[in-house]
């Protein structure tokens, strides 16, 4: 690959799929990774793309794909960590962690850092998907995997503030060395997300009603392919989290720097990385 070369998460469906076609249309050479085997080869055979399939429920299958990612490409450009989800129940992941908390952060946490070598050389940016259900969030970093008081709804809350607090802290450790971050709300979006929830959620996501509401995937994506083909700081700003391609100030919380310095910390460890 000789142009420019976005890798897109989660980018068999949705948001990621919809951000994939774009900037494939716009000239960029995509990566995209996802999941569902044949969903994500429909995709990537629909744009001439390359594609990788990884379960971020199992740490060890995240490590592969930044193996696969740094035999099989020379530089990255973009990293779109847009994989994610709500779970409808608590459970466990393949690692002994709150399932919710490891597909939504600390396997993008642990991807970007495996890669963080070659997205340094790369001057590259990372793009976190994030939610404006951070505003909800109650973390606690006495029990992050939430063994009290879970829910569905408290889950992806508090892991799209750590999307926040992510981006916040690599952009600190790793701005001055080229690599810039920012992290997005793609508003409420009509796509699989959150269809098999239990209670009022979940039948406001499977309503009429509640999809008259909703924004399509491609309209969702216009941020992500905004922060993937500008160029910081001429077109936007490090460190910061957006919403419809404009800066919007988060939460208290999401701007407390001791905070993104215990997650990252935290996590690091959860993920056997150094700190």
């Amino acid at each position: 690959m000789s142009g420019r070369v976005v890798v897109v998460t989660g980018a068999s469906g949705g948001v990621g799929a919809a951000a994939a076609r774009e900037l494939a249309r716009q000239g960029d050479d995509v990566v995209v990774v996802g999941r569902n085997p044949r969903r994500t080869q429909q995709v990537a055979n629909e744009i001439k793309a390359q594609h990788f399939i990884c379960d971020y429920s199992d740490l060890d299958d995240v490590r592969r794909l930044a193996e696969d990612l740094r035999n099989n490409l020379d530089h990255i450009d973009v990293l779109a960590n847009n994989a994610g989800g709500v779970m409808p129940s608590r459970e466990l992941s393949l690692d002994g962690h709150e399932m919710t908390l490891q597909v939504n952060h600390l396997a993008p946490f642990l991807l970007t850092n495996l890669l963080v070598d070659m997205l340094e050389r790369s001057r590259a940016s990372v793009i976190t998907t994030s939610s404006v259900a951070h505003r909800t969030a109650r973390l606690t970093m006495r029990d992050p995997e939430l063994a009290r008081g879970w829910s569905p709804w408290r889950a992806y809350a508090n892991s799209k503030l750590m999307n926040i607090l992510f981006t916040r802290e690599l952009h600190k450790r790793y701005s001055l060395k080229g690599i810039s971050s920012a992290c997005f709300h793609p508003g409420i979006v009509a796509s699989s997300f959150a269809l098999d929830l239990p209670g009022p959620a979940g039948v406001f996501y499977r309503s009429r009603v509640g999809r008259s509401m909703m924004v399509s995937p491609e309209h969702a994506a216009k941020t992500l392919v905004f922060l993937a083909r500008g160029r910081p700081p001429r077109d936007w700003i490090s460190g910061l989290y957006y919403n419809d391609s404009e800066p919007v100030r988060p939460s208290r919380k999401a701007r407390n720097p001791r905070l993104a310095t215990q997650l990252w910390r935290m996590s690091a460890a959860m993920v056997g990385l150094p700190e």
